[in-house]
């Protein structure tokens, strides 16, 4: 029989498309969400999902950044030869390995403001917002030692931490680590400019 010139199993074998269709879109859109959703961890949080028991996770030895430093705003993207041998340069340097200027130390500026001001304030004396919230205060960078302190010195805090600061290498490129050291030295002399420049 035919209502309205379809036959019935064209409607039943039609309908049956039609659930079978939904259902498979369904599920498409099921397993791309579960790829956008995944299990969040915060970070410095415990988490059970690795051995460590650390939701943070260490960079990969060997892998290679394709969008940070120098070359990040290209179109590709890419760590050419000539960036990769001055970011050595600059892992291997004991002096700033840059001409301290003015754009050097506003780039060490706006690094020192988000990561490093925190703790040891803007002004450099270890009085920053978490440390007036009782984290312990980091020493200042005016007192004698850290004035006399080699500019590498500065750097591998930075890179490795030290005793409960916690190590940014991961997260602070090698020339930006350098421009945080200079503009360190820039809070130093504005403190205590030398004899001969008062």
């Amino acid at each position: 029989m035919t209502r309205r010139g379809i036959p019935a199993f064209a409607r039943t074998t039609g309908a049956l498309a039609a659930i079978a269709a939904a259902v498979a879109l369904a599920g498409c859109e099921k397993l791309a969400r579960n790829m956008y959703d995944g299990a969040k961890e915060k970070p410095l949080r415990p988490s059970a999902a690795f051995d460590d028991g650390s939701s943070s996770r260490p960079r990969v030895e060997g892998t290679v950044e394709h969008a940070r430093g120098i070359l990040a705003g290209t179109s590709s993207g890419r760590v050419g030869r000539e960036a990769e041998d001055r970011r050595l340069a600059a892992e291997r340097a004991s002096a700033i390995p840059y001409p301290v200027d003015l754009a050097l130390l506003r780039r060490g500026r706006e690094r020192f403001d988000i990561y490093c001001a925190p703790c040891h304030s803007r002004l450099g004396d270890g009085d920053g917002m978490v440390a007036r919230r009782g984290f312990p205060h980091p020493p200042s960078y005016h007192i004698e030692r850290l004035r006399e302190a080699p500019d590498r010195h500065f750097y591998d805090v930075i890179t490795n931490g030290y005793g409960v600061m916690y190590p940014y290498g991961d997260r602070v490129a090698p020339e930006d680590r350098w421009a945080i050291v200079a503009y360190i030295r820039a809070l130093q002399l504005s403190q205590d400019p030398p004899r001969e420049a008062r």
